[in-house]
């Protein structure tokens, strides 16, 4: 019996590898299936899944920032996004305690950074001076002094906190005029800092390489005063394999935890539609008679019923979940095989050994389950592959018009936020493409997949 299988496996390989568009559908299934077991080494963010929702968890992302792989395409390159650590730390005990420390940042694009940003945590009264030195020896200082009662985070910006440090280090260098005639708090700082020293500086600033240092002292007043973190984040114009999104967000993690709740729902969705269809349909076809009618009846109650309307409803009405949308696919998605597996039932209790199965006594449970249903195990197959991609799809289609489950992170969710903060306006591609694309390639899959196998199973297709 098991010799007979593997025969009958190693037959089915053999004529599966000579569709070729079921075997380009099986490997964008292995890779899919790659992202979902590899996930965790796979996230650039780890905590993605739980914090997707989290600003707080995304704050030292630039916002809006491109692919790295776009500066293979342009003459002057973005800023790449960088955490940088603390080097030369010095600690001081007498008196006051008192932390030095360096942070070193070789900057050789050919644009500037989004901001730049002193990131701390610390407890307590604390006193904070922040040198920043420009590779032509230009410097700034920006001082402030903070008191809190338990852990805080403290965040300074360049383009926020700093404008008016940046103007008085560089306005000696532009035009006296154009100079006076600037408001310090309205210049773009960031831009400015990474400037030339030159006419224009404000206006239209080329960048200036090198080495730039930021010197962070840190004095700490009394005993339970401390300083838990320090690092310098430098927001780029580029981040990550895909970005980020207007929330700070990493694209490629989204995209990457997205991948999971796609297979659940398509196969989910497929596998108790497709089982319940089939088992209706050969009940329907085996019994006949007035149990087939009434089986006919209910089957055209529920195909004539539009299912996206309801689950738009369901969901306004109801706390959206994900778990409720995939219930509602299967009570409807149902009907997809009843008919053709009604019509082969028909066929199938006119065949000899199921009039000899009737003749030894066998019950009616016995001859669905042990002689028909096994039949139709490869349409089964089949239809469960072919109907993945309509469930991701509608999923995709809630989810964008904001009536999805917003505590997991699926490719329609990216998609509703990429449409409601007008990224098709302001032409934030790469916060678009990526989640449409991927939807449309795992629909693809299995529609490539379940093609292939009717191609071998269903003998009216057969080419060879």
């Amino acid at each position: 019996m098991k010799r007979d299988r593997m025969a009958q496996l190693r037959s089915f390989w053999k004529e599966f590898r000579q569709v070729r568009f079921g075997v380009v559908g099986l490997v964008l299934f292995v890779v899919f299936l790659i992202g979902v077991v590899f996930e965790g080494p796979l996230l650039t963010y780890r905590d993605t899944n739980t914090r997707w929702r989290d600003m707080l968890y995304w704050t030292n992302s630039p916002r809006y920032a491109m692919p790295v792989w776009v500066n293979w395409f342009t003459s002057k390159d973005y800023a790449k996004s960088a955490v940088i650590e603390p080097h030369n730390v010095v600690e001081q005990t007498d008196g006051l305690r008192s932390v030095t420390m360096d942070f070193p940042y070789e900057y050789q694009a050919g644009r500037p950074p989004s901001d730049v940003l002193v990131d701390l945590a610390i407890t307590g009264q604390v006193a904070l001076s922040i040198t920043v030195e420009r590779p032509d020896g230009r410097t700034l200082t920006y001082t402030k002094q903070t008191s809190s009662s338990g852990s805080q985070q403290l965040r300074i910006s360049v383009d926020q906190n700093l404008r008016e440090r940046v103007y008085q280090m560089v306005a000696s260098a532009e035009d006296p005029a154009i100079a006076s005639a600037r408001n310090p708090k309205q210049i773009n700082a960031v831009g400015a800092l990474f400037g030339k020293a030159q006419h224009g500086i404000f206006s239209e600033p080329e960048v200036l390489n090198g080495t730039y240092k930021t010197t962070l002292q840190v004095t700490l007043v009394g005993a339970t005063a401390k300083l838990d973190r320090a690092q310098v984040v430098i927001a780029g114009g580029v981040s990550g394999i895909l970005g980020t999104d207007g929330n700070k967000r990493d694209l490629w993690s989204g995209l990457v935890a997205g991948t999971k709740w796609a297979l659940i729902i398509g196969l989910l969705t497929s596998l108790i539609s497709v089982a319940v269809g089939v088992v209706y349909g050969v009940t329907s076809g085996y019994f006949g008679g007035w149990v087939d009618s009434l089986m006919n009846r209910i089957y055209e109650i529920f195909v004539s019923i539009p299912l996206l309307p309801i689950l738009i409803v369901l969901s306004a009405v109801f706390k959206p979940s994900i778990w409720i949308m995939i219930i509602m696919m299967c009570v409807f998605f149902w009907v997809g095989p009843v008919k053709t597996v009604r019509s082969i039932a028909l066929q199938l209790k006119e065949n000899a050994y199921i009039e000899a199965a009737h003749g030894l006594g066998a019950t009616h449970r016995r001859i669905l389950f042990k002689h028909m249903i096994p039949q139709l195990v490869p349409y089964a197959f089949a239809s469960m592959a072919l109907a993945v991609p309509g469930a991701i799809t509608y999923e995709a289609s809630i989810s964008l018009i904001g009536l999805g489950d917003a505590t997991v992170v699926t490719w329609g969710q990216i998609l509703f936020d990429a449409f409601s903060s007008g990224a098709v306006l302001q032409g934030i591609w790469w916060w678009i493409v990526p989640p449409g694309l991927a939807i449309a390639l795992m629909g693809m899959t299995f529609a490539f997949i379940g093609f292939a196998m009717d191609t071998i199973l269903n003998p009216k297709l057969r080419t060879r």
